[in-house]
């Protein structure tokens, strides 16, 4: 399990909510990671289903999940993460992860914008059960810049306290724009 840091905060926080057989979706499936995480808690009885509009993203993660015995357990899709309710039905779905920023170690020019990722997120909200988790791991600074980062955590705000915790978390202490967990719940 990665170290403290921003994916290891969120690795805990899914680890924690996500049990053999559940149903969830990797947002943005990058490199594959945070893919074959969830489809190792789901097992084989489990679905997951990973996005991601960058083809090189979706190789990465076969070919990451076909190192680990994992391929059959998740669906790939060549898809932006805000066309994701076309593929599941509203509370279906345990858990949604999110990486925002660009795909690492590849075109810095190709990243998330806070125009498909708010509906994106919005979308998830309605897809998640009762007691259904969203990590979001906020890159920001450098080639992606601060736009989407604020618009995201002024959006944040304004979900629904009455069904949705939201807890946002900086590290202080840390240079160069470290990236920003946030952990939703459907629930109070």
């Amino acid at each position: 399990m990665p170290g403290f840091n921003t994916l290891g905060i969120a690795h805990r926080w899914i680890a924690e909510h996500v049990k053999p057989g559940a149903f969830c979706i990797d947002a943005t499936a990058g490199r594959g990671f945070d893919t074959a995480y969830l489809c190792s808690l789901v097992g084989e009885n489990g679905k997951v289903l990973a996005f991601d509009i960058q083809q090189e993203a979706l190789d990465s993660t076969a070919s990451l999940l076909e190192q680990r015995g994992l391929r059959t357990i998740a669906e790939l899709h060549l898809d932006s993460h805000h066309h994701m309710n076309e593929y599941a039905q509203p509370e279906s779905v345990d858990c949604i992860t999110f990486n925002f920023g660009y795909l690492p170690r590849g075109d810095h020019s190709i990243c998330t914008h806070a125009e498909t990722s708010i509906p994106a997120i919005e979308q998830g909200l309605q897809l998640l059960k009762p007691n259904g988790i969203m990590s979001l791991c906020i890159y920001y600074g450098g080639d992606s810049g601060f736009e989407e980062k604020n618009a995201l955590m002024d959006y944040l705000r304004t979900i629904d306290s009455k069904t949705y915790t939201v807890l946002t978390c900086e590290f202080y202490n840390r240079p160069n724009n470290p990236p920003i967990p946030v952990l939703i719940l459907k629930g109070i």
